[in-house]
């Protein structure tokens, strides 16, 4: 008599309330990592901004300026900086992710892949709000900038952060088994991009033992390809806009097989005798 009978959606309802339930997700994730949403995002601004002052400083200090692409050095600094950024939080967000035994996945109709989904599309907004602020602070304050193509450079950075989602999907998909495991897997990942995202080298200008230790990373691919962009001097001849996009397609296919046999075997007493 007073069972809870659910009312009958069309398609498009269904949509909007996957839509809206990844939006909630995603304001959630972004409360996590700090009770104050908006002290959350300014940390998420600084954070960018020390990583570009530092690559800066470190260019500067090794003398490494000479070898940059012609054009504002800056601007330079950031595209790298920025793809990085992207790749790393998004790789860090989404294989954090609440899996299927969290206890968000109890109530209805949560499911994995919205919690990924809200995952990474706040990651996604923080490094957007990071990069446009600083950005606009560096446009206004020192000296105009120029971007040859930005629609291009756009995409770019949009492939940067589904690179990262498509790896982070795949450590999720395997945290259920050996959650140690991949906390560590995904550290060193995250750590090792420092170095082999190639952000700190001009792809043309390198030497062929040199682009053969960053060759097979997609990051290096899409940073480059966003400097050939973003500078109108500069074409890439060593790296492809494929490579990315076909690694992107193979991690979130794994992924998402992954984490449907997960799905089927995962309990909630998996780590109780950890």
């Amino acid at each position: 008599m007073f069972r809870y009978q659910r009312r009958k959606q069309s398609t498009i309802g269904k949509a909007f309330q996957t839509l809206e339930l990844m939006f909630h997700v995603a304001v959630r994730n972004l409360r996590k990592s700090n009770g104050n949403a908006v002290l959350g995002l300014v940390m998420s601004i600084v954070q960018s901004l020390l990583m570009v002052v530092i690559m800066y400083v470190l260019f500067s200090f090794l003398g490494l300026r000479k070898i940059a692409v012609r054009g504002d050095f800056m601007l330079y600094v950031m595209s790298g900086v920025f793809m990085f950024m992207t790749h790393v939080k998004a790789i860090g967000a989404v294989s954090g992710a609440d899996g299927p035994t969290s206890s968000m996945m109890m109530h209805s109709p949560m499911n994995p892949i919205i919690s990924i989904a809200g995952a990474a599309l706040a990651s996604l907004y923080q490094q957007v709000l990071a990069a446009t602020v600083i950005l606009f602070s560096y446009h206004t304050l020192f000296t105009p900038i120029s971007i040859d193509e930005p629609v291009g450079v756009l995409g770019m950075f949009l492939l940067s952060w589904l690179t990262g989602v498509g790896i982070g999907m795949v450590l999720l998909s395997a945290k259920p088994w050996q959650p140690e495991l991949m906390g560590i897997l995904t550290t060193i990942i995250m750590r090792v991009n420092m170095i082999a995202s190639g952000k700190m080298i001009v792809a043309n200008n390198a030497k062929p033992e040199m682009r053969a230790m960053f060759d097979w990373n997609p990051l290096f691919h899409t940073i480059d390809q966003g400097r050939g962009f973003m500078f109108l001097n500069y074409q890439p001849r060593y790296t492809s806009v494929e490579y990315p996009i076909y690694v992107t397609l193979v991690c979130v296919m794994l992924g998402l097989m992954a984490e449907f046999f997960t799905r089927q075997y995962a309990s909630a007493s998996w780590g109780k005798g950890r």
